[in-house]
């Protein structure tokens, strides 16, 4: 399999592309890439915690479904191996939507014949993004007063996986 391209290209928010449709006629993408966050809503749901931390975005990106995975599994391997699965509540905020494209160029001995070049610029969908604007949350975590500083270490992890500048906000309940 074939090495996924630098992050780079990818980076600058464009036209939101999604058009993906059960009927033929109005999809224009073949096959739409699967999704590989495998969970959005961990820890426990039903308690009332003290204080709300949040991973705030500050410029405006594309976030690639690998990345917002492994910024994931990260924070809640520190925070399920600390507190169990019950000492807070952590919440994936954005969901991938947008498809990335490629044209892929032929290279090397006899490409000319197989290249159409520019051409049919359209290009093959080869995974899916998350569109962010900035001030935009990606992830929250609701954790108790004594577990604070834990909960903004596992957050300050999850943020070197994610491929832009982020601060973590602090919001205590009442």
């Amino acid at each position: 399999m074939a090495r996924i391209r630098k992050f780079v290209a990818y980076r600058k928010l464009e036209k939101p592309y999604t058009r993906y449709s059960k009927y033929k006629k109005l999809s224009y993408v073949r096959a739409r890439p699967v999704c590989k966050v495998v969970r959005f809503d961990m820890g426990n749901q039903n308690l009332n915690f003290d204080y709300t931390l949040s991973v705030i975005v500050t410029d405006s990106l594309q976030i690639r479904d690998n990345a917002i995975e492994s910024a994931r599994q990260s924070c809640n391997r520190l925070l399920e191996k600390n507190l169990g699965k019950d000492g807070y509540h952590f919440i994936v905020r954005i969901y991938p939507h947008h498809i990335l494209r490629e044209n892929p160029l032929a290279s090397g001995a006899g490409a000319d014949r197989l290249s159409t070049g520019m051409a049919h610029s359209f290009g093959k969908p080869i995974g899916i993004a998350a569109q962010v604007k900035k001030g935009n949350a990606i992830f929250t975590l609701d954790i108790n007063k004594e577990n604070l500083q834990l909960g903004k270490d596992a957050l300050k992890r999850a943020t070197h996986k994610v491929p832009c500048h982020c601060i973590i906000v602090e919001k205590k309940n009442k």
